[in-house]
């Protein structure tokens, strides 16, 4: 089944590495559209405030079944993209990540492998925390074949949360 995705990134230092996950996702036969904005919007909204990011985000998230955060070297330090987990899983959304490090910038190089923001999130039920880390897959693009994968993982993200 075709699902679509909201990719979470680090836009000003990824944005090569995401592209090139967008484009595998796109060309792949059977997929629908994933949900995203290019940088003229995101600047545009940052340049009104707060409340203009969050509407973007929010309105981005709509009529999605997961949320895909790509990982690079400093994606688990983004303000936003803690607001973005946090409002997927606040919505019902199926949740992975995807270290995108090991692929290549337009330079040819890789890049440090990021921390897993799924461990800067947790949920707290009878005084115990559960990370969402403990509660979420991630995978190496490189090492897990995304390529080949990446429609599997999203539809088993889906499935989790019954999508």
């Amino acid at each position: 089944m075709a699902r679509r995705a909201f990719f979470s990134f680090h836009y000003q230092r990824d944005i090569w590495r995401v592209n090139q996950v967008r484009n595998s996702w796109v060309i792949q036969p059977g997929k629908q559209e994933a949900v995203w904005y290019d940088a003229s919007l995101w600047e545009e909204a940052r340049t009104k405030g707060e409340t203009a990011l969050k509407n973007l985000i929010n309105d981005g998230l709509t009529n999605t079944s997961v949320t895909v955060v790509l990982i690079g070297a400093e994606t688990s330090t983004r303000k936003w993209v803690d607001y973005e987990i946090k409002e997927s899983y606040a919505r019902g959304k199926g949740l992975l990540g995807i270290y995108i490090h090991g692929l290549k910038d337009k330079l040819g190089k890789t890049d440090i492998q990021g921390k897993n923001p799924f461990n800067n999130i947790y949920v707290e039920t009878s005084n115990q925390k559960t990370y969402f880390s403990d509660l979420y897959p991630t995978y190496d693009w490189v090492l897990n074949e995304g390529y080949k994968n990446i429609g599997l993982w999203i539809e088993k993200a889906a499935s989790a949360v019954g999508r």
